[in-house]
């Protein structure tokens, strides 16, 4: 791995914007896939009564964690929705205004790894980085066939306008540094990484301020620069160790978990109110109120962006997510999810216009894997899958570094997945 990485525009509008609690909606629309992996199920049937933190889907599927109502009120509807790309139920619950929070809530009782990843489960955690990896899988080693040795925490928020994870460090840095303790101990893992880009001086001297006696924990200041954040970087600049094609970092003795999904664990250690909201940077040049805001899973977009004073008149796309990985939103009535840290709002949005490529290799030197974009999509169109496989096109990681630096404007982090897609089927 070269670990290239590209400057950009970083437009931190927002890192001074303490956290918002937005009011609760007349009503939420909660989808029953909210994380990678198998949707769930619901628990519950049109016209039931429901209250904060109950759970209302669920799964029996290996790589699945459980969906919990965000709002207390009555089901109104179970239909079928597209979420993260794919079919799966959602359900719509009026609100009663009262925040009603349900029986089953309390503490959960953790003393060793088995109680923490049931704990993990029960929480609905997964990794709120935007991936959406089911946090209990990823700590559910087997240590009878890898030794994890490292805990990394990625702090290093390197997209464009997200402040969501830099307002949970600030906010609740109590909460983050006693959730890796909780990881640390229970697991037995000798080192802690907390990786923070340099543009997050305040971050950055308060973390090494609360870790300064313990010599397990090391902050790192990580140079700002995309993709950052992306696993495989972040793993290799904490640690020198190199996570390999079909690897997991795991199989490198790491794990790399995101700076609010720690913080958020340790509140449902203490409190057993699993994950209904979510803190959501709300900006782009359409939003004349840029914020940080707390808010029920299942709000939709459309009463976020109101609530920033967006002109809707004048918006030409809508990302959840940095400008970078983002994903296009058709509908503005689409619901707040687990993994949603932002809401970009864009009035000077302007399509690519492809013109030929021009074999200047910026691509190349941009991609933070070191593949060759060029040939990928040359191998792709020919429909070449062995050729792809030489090409190594699962290393992709998605970033867009090199869509983003073609000067041709070839889309080439799309042609990448649809590759990956195509290698996939062909196997």
């Amino acid at each position: 791995m070269s670990l290239n990485c590209i400057k950009i525009m970083h437009r931190k509008n927002t890192e001074n914007c303490e956290t918002i609690r937005y009011t609760v909606p007349e009503t939420v629309l909660i989808p029953m896939s909210q994380h990678m992996g198998v949707p769930c199920e619901p628990l519950v049937s049109v016209g039931e009564e429901v209250k904060v933190g109950q759970k209302i889907g669920d799964s029996e599927a290996f790589m699945s964690t459980p969906v919990h109502s965000s709002v207390s009120g009555k089901v109104l509807a179970i239909d079928d929705y597209s979420s993260n790309g794919r079919k799966c139920k959602s359900i719509k619950i009026e609100c009663d205004g009262k925040q009603t929070i349900s029986e089953d809530i309390k503490p959960p009782v953790i003393t060793d790894k088995v109680s923490l990843i049931k704990a993990v489960r029960e929480s609905g955690c997964c990794g709120l980085g935007g991936a959406g990896f089911p946090t209990h899988i990823k700590l559910n080693f087997d240590e009878n066939k890898t030794h994890i040795d490292s805990l990394v925490i990625n702090a290093a928020e390197c997209e464009p306008y997200i402040t969501s994870d830099y307002r949970e460090m600030i906010e609740n840095p109590d909460d983050v540094l006693s959730g890796i303790k909780t990881i640390q101990n229970i697991l037995k893992i000798e080192k802690v990484y907390i990786c923070i880009e340099k543009n997050k001086p305040k971050a950055i001297e308060l973390f090494n301020n609360m870790t300064s006696n313990d010599a397990s924990v090391n902050v790192v200041k990580l140079s700002s620069l995309y993709p950052q954040g992306a696993e495989k970087v972040i793993a290799y600049n904490a640690t020198g160790r190199t996570v390999k094609e079909g690897e997991l970092p795991s199989n490198q003795g790491i794990i790399v978990i995101n700076v609010s999904t720690v913080a958020f664990l340790n509140r449902y250690f203490k409190t057993g109110m699993p994950l209904t909201w979510r803190r959501i940077t709300i900006d782009g040049d359409a939003v004349k109120s840029p914020c940080n805001v707390k808010v029920p899973i299942g709000t939709s977009i459309a009463e976020l962006l109101k609530f920033a004073k967006c002109d809707e008149d004048k918006v030409k796309k809508v990302l959840t997510g940095g400008l970078m990985m983002g994903m296009c939103i058709y509908d503005l009535n689409t619901p707040v999810i687990k993994t949603n840290n932002a809401v970009l709002a864009l009035k000077k949005y302007k399509a690519r216009i492809q013109t030929n490529c021009i074999r200047c290799g910026r691509c190349i030197n941009a991609c933070p894997a070191g593949l060759m974009p060029t040939e990928l999509e040359k191998a792709y169109q020919q429909r070449d899958a062995e050729r792809l496989n030489a090409l190594k096109v699962n290393l992709c990681m998605n970033c867009g570094s090199c869509s983003y630096v073609c000067p041709a404007k070839r889309d080439l982090a799309e042609t990448n997945q649809l590759a990956k897609m195509f290698v996939s089927e062909n196997r």
